[in-house]
């Protein structure tokens, strides 16, 4: 079973939350995918990875590029894991595949979005009750995460 996590974006946005998780993921000698809901939130995050920080270089590609089996970071719209992941970031709604070959799954949604809530509550219930191991982070005002259950 997959440890499951539900990060609440109350303080900052997703590209202020993601390059750092993205970060720590890659520290842990973790390859990650992120899946996005669409098509234009892939690009968009695509492009921002590149420039997020004056100080920093986050290797990555989006799953139109060659050699997806050789990228340490994966942005895709699909449910596959080409660069044989263990960590999956599901972002802006995106429909999880099947979990339980990561090591982790870290669902992010935005905490102004009655869209993305409903969405996240919906998730917990399902990978709860698939006997995940499920915990959940909120935001605090100084933008640090908090588990709350």
């Amino acid at each position: 079973m997959a440890e499951v996590l539900f990060y609440h974006l109350t303080e900052s946005t997703l590209e202020d939350a993601l390059p750092g998780l993205l970060e720590r993921s890659l520290q842990r000698g973790w390859k990650a995918v992120v899946q996005t809901g669409t098509e234009e939130r892939r690009d968009m995050l695509d492009a921002h990875l590149w420039t997020f920080r004056d100080d920093a270089f986050l290797a990555h590609a989006t799953d139109r590029e060659a050699w997806p089996e050789e990228q340490p970071v994966l942005l895709t719209t699909e449910q596959g894991n080409p660069n044989a992941a263990e960590i999956r970031f599901l972002v802006d709604g995106a429909v999880p595949p099947e979990i339980s070959a990561y090591a982790r799954a870290v669902f992010m949604f935005d905490g102004h979005d009655a869209g993305q809530l409903e969405g996240a509550r919906r998730h917990w219930k399902t990978m709860k009750g698939a006997g995940h191991e499920v915990t959940y982070w909120q935001q605090t005002p100084d933008k640090r995460w908090e588990r709350k259950a």
